[in-house]
């Protein structure tokens, strides 16, 4: 198969920026169509491609889609941004040579391209031959074509597009209803590929400025993420994300000069809603952003339930200096597994030292101290100065849901103030309710408390906000802890089906089995190869052990963490797991006491866990759950715990 563009060398030469989001928008749409049908990418020269396929029948296939999918783009798109592009195909035997295809079927195809209409494929007899009763499309003949550097004439079909046809309606959008958003990350086509952060922290702010659309549910950044290094259709992605509508496009820095080019899709028809292009200063940015909202929410605004316009956003800051560091600050925060921690701080301090009066950046500033707060730092470290740079933000921007979400955060997990923490998630939630992070951690405080109906229903909420994020393993947490084993049981063998090499999902998996009585299963789990472990993953796997009665690696975690040769942060709480099943219940307390009184307080997580039931009736115990305001659980156990002492799902829950 070959493919052109139709006018891409006059647009290059008129509008160069212009032509390289053409070119980025058209290799987007024509990349996932041709994995889609087995299609091989031989070569691209500029606006062309040369793909191999298996058989004639998945080329025609593939071409087909292609131009449906434009044709629905071209529908709504500016004149500028139009792709019409010419497609041939042939097929034949061919020499391959330094990863190229050489022989006269690959010059054959080549030839016929130029045959094709814009919008149009042509296709030889031999092709025409193998596909004429396998499509739905027809196949017209065209004059014998004498073409070029070929011996005979070559006979030519011409399939017959939907649109060739008389009366045939360009398919409309989707009927009015609830619309739910994904923000693709956006390409960066800048001359200095160092620039990449300013793409992506553009797309989390796009994010963060259409969740304020009243009555549009947002797809959280985490979710979205993977699709910059693995790029699928938009079918494809509403598909896996749940959602009707996506936004996408590319960003074009140079110097103080921006180009942001974006297209919001439809994903039923793949028609552009509307797609436009902004050429601006960079320290017209927030008015872009703005801008961008408000076109969203016109250009869906049948679709949306009534709603007072949101307020005007006021402008984040004046200062591009600090500006710059927040969006790199993003990016590092955005990392996994905490790998830019101390670069994302550092960024924050310095966009809040450059700009005093930069509330988002306080806000993100205080959410990254409570996202680190137990897992890489000790909380009482933590939550101070999230607490001070959440007042702050909040000083500046009352309506910050982020620093809503901050403030909450500091109730339940270091003031204890259950009461407190409902009401802040609950601000924090009716300013952007597409704040996913907010849904689940009310979702932990009414689990915490025993409200598992409740905790449910935000963690459901969570999971359409985010389908990438961990709340379906929060959900079967919640599942397990209320009686109903099955449930979660099944939802982590499915989440362990869908990515078999998960090393914290199988423990996972294999606490779930422990807790309902179910030992082989545990076992047959905790004794399949642990490879590549993090120390995180490690700590779980020794916990694990050690209830299944085998707790050398326990034993031997405990020195390391004892000794400062564990590399990470690990808490007293969780230490206090290995103490309570290796059997020395004081040194267990004697830890969880410490944590209280230091201010690392993480036991309102897990006090409910069999791994606490060799101390579960110790004063000192019942002692500590009416410090942390916590009631006395009522537990489901399948059956008395036996001298392995069955687990509760023990995990910190990282995978």
């Amino acid at each position: 198969m070959f493919t052109d563009m139709v006018g891409y060398t006059a647009l290059a030469q008129s509008d160069e920026s212009t032509a390289l989001g053409v070119l980025e928008r058209h290799n987007g749409i024509l990349r996932p169509i041709f994995a889609k049908f087995g299609g091989q990418e031989i070569k691209t020269v500029g606006d062309a491609f040369l793909v191999e396929f298996g058989s004639a029948l998945e080329a025609a296939q593939a071409a087909l889609e292609i131009q449906s999918v434009l044709h629905v783009y071209n529908a709504s798109a500016p004149v500028e941004w139009k792709i019409r592009i010419r497609i041939g195909i042939h097929v034949g035997d061919v020499i391959e040579t330094g990863g190229d295809l050489l022989g006269d079927s690959v010059n054959i195809a080549s030839r016929i391209e130029p045959l094709a209409d814009p919008e149009g494929i042509c296709v030889t007899q031999q092709v025409y031959d193998q596909v004429q009763n396998k499509l739905t499309a027809r196949l017209v003949a065209l004059p014998a074509a004498a073409l070029k550097n070929i011996r005979f004439p070559v006979k030519v079909y011409k399939v017959v597009q939907a649109w060739d046809q008389p009366n045939v309606e360009t398919p409309r959008l989707s009927a009015p209803g609830p619309r739910h958003l994904a923000v693709l990350p956006l390409s960066n086509i800048s001359p200095d590929p160092n620039d990449e952060y300013f793409a992506d922290g553009l797309t989390e702010e796009l994010i963060t400025a259409l969740s304020q659309v009243p009555g549009l549910s947002v797809i959280a950044r985490s979710s979205v993420a993977p699709y910059k290094t693995a790029p699928k259709s938009v079918a494809q992605v509403g598909a896996e994300l749940g959602v009707d509508t996506v936004l996408e496009g590319s960003v074009r820095k140079s110097g103080p000069h921006l180009r942001i080019a974006l297209q919001l899709i439809d994903v039923s028809t793949q028609g552009h809603i509307w797609a436009h292009s902004y050429n601006r200063e960079v320290d017209d940015v927030f008015a872009v952003q703005s801008d961008i909202a408000d076109r969203t929410r016109e250009a869906l605004r049948l679709h949306l339930a009534p709603a007072e316009p949101a307020a005007a956003k006021r402008r984040p800051t004046a200062n591009l200096a600090a500006y710059d560091q927040y969006l790199r600050g993003l990016v590092a925060a955005s990392r996994p597994d905490y790998k830019g921690l101390d670069e994302a701080l550092r960024r924050f301090d310095e966009a809040t030292k450059l700009d005093p009066t930069f509330a988002e950046a306080f806000a993100a500033y205080a959410n990254l101290y409570v996202a680190a707060a137990a897992d890489r730092l000790p909380m009482r470290e933590a939550m101070p100065p999230a607490r001070r740079l959440a007042a702050r933000a909040l000083e500046l921007d009352p309506n910050s849901s982020d620093a809503h979400a901050t403030l909450a955060n500091l109730s339940f997990q270091f003031d204890l103030n259950w009461q407190l923490a409902e009401t802040e998630f609950q601000k924090a939630i009716s300013l952007n309710p597409s704040n996913a992070t907010a849904h689940t951690n009310l979702g932990l405080v009414y689990f915490s408390l025993g409200r598992f109906d409740d905790a449910r229903e935000e963690l459901r909420t969570a999971i359409r906000l985010d389908p990438a994020g961990r709340h379906r393993t929060l959900l079967a947490w919640v599942d397990l802890e209320s009686g109903n084993f099955d449930a979660g049981i099944s939802e982590l063998e499915e989440q362990l089906e869908n990515d078999p090499s998960s090393l914290s999902k199988r423990v996972t998996l294999a606490m779930f089995y422990l807790a309902a009585g179910r030992r082989s299963d545990a076992l047959r789990e905790a004794d399949r190869p642990f490879i590549d472990a993090t120390d995180d993953q490690r700590f779980d796997h020794a916990l694990l052990n050690a209830m299944l009665g085998r707790p050398e690696e326990a034993r031997k975690v405990v020195v390391e963490v004892e000794t400062g040769e564990w590399k990470s942060y690990v808490s007293a709480t969780y230490l206090a797991m290995l103490y309570s099943v290796l059997g020395e219940k004081s040194r267990a307390l004697d830890l969880l006491e410490q944590d209280f009184r230091e201010g690392d307080r993480v036991l309102w997580l897990w006090y409910r866990g069999i791994f606490f039931d060799p101390i579960r009736s110790d004063p000192r115990y019942t002692s500590l759950l009416r410090q942390y305001r916590l009631p006395i659980p009522q537990l489901h156990r399948p059956a008395p715990p036996t001298s392995q002492g069955p687990a509760d799902v023990a995990s910190r829950w990282h995978g």
